[in-house]
């Protein structure tokens, strides 16, 4: 008698074996549970899928490659450690993002670095910068400029641009991001565009010469 016919569910085994990768974690949800459920292989999709958004974000506001790797790395810690509070209520990339944000924001706090407080009274207008109302769609040149640009902001400046006008978030986000008034938000975000401006014109000036 074979060994299959003794135990007759080995003939059944490879069927298992197919529905066992079929079910194989593939969303961000399913990984960030697995991964929860001390799924290395799982964490791994999730950090190959994501570690260059995080770590581009980072970097553009903290304008430090050394500073955006090491917290990269923090953020995929602390994500590691809170994967299984991730409930799917909203996109993975928007609570990823938030704890990215928050987790550069954190860094800020350790440095000193805090965003100036105004009145509401003291709201400057919104004025963009020429040229950079979509930063994705800059011509190469002029995006390395801005970019260079925005690495010479203040470090409470930088963030409320780059969360803003960069990531798109209203106000009222940035606001309860960086802990302060809308009116501080519109204030900083101002007075970023007009040194943006003030740079990006001295930079053109320097490259006609």
């Amino acid at each position: 008698m074979s060994e299959t016919a003794s135990f007759p569910f080995l003939q059944h085994a490879p069927v298992r074996e197919a529905a066992i990768q079929v079910t194989k974690p593939t969303t961000d949800y399913e990984l960030a549970q697995a991964a929860a459920s001390g799924d290395m292989a799982a964490f791994e999709e999730l950090y190959a899928r994501h570690s260059r958004r995080v770590y581009s974000l980072c970097l553009r506001m903290t304008a430090n490659t050394a500073e955006a790797e090491d917290l990269a790395q923090e953020v995929f810690i602390q994500l590691y450690r809170k994967a299984g509070s991730f409930r799917g209520e909203s996109q993975f990339t928007t609570w990823l993002h938030r704890l990215t944000v928050n987790q550069v924001l954190m860094h800020f706090r350790r440095r000193g670095v805090k965003v100036e407080q105004v009145t509401e009274d003291g709201e400057a207008p919104v004025r963009v910068v020429p040229g950079t109302e979509d930063h994705a769609r800059m011509p190469v040149i002029d995006r390395i400029a801005l970019d260079k640009a925005v690495g010479q902001l203040p470090p409470g400046y930088r963030a409320v641009f780059v969360l803003h006008d960069v990531e798109g978030h209203e106000h009222e986000e940035v606001a309860r991001l960086l802990g302060c008034s809308v009116g501080t938000s519109k204030s900083q975000l101002h007075k970023a565009r007009m040194k943006l401006r003030r740079l990006l014109k001295s930079g053109k000036s320097r490259r006609r010469r």
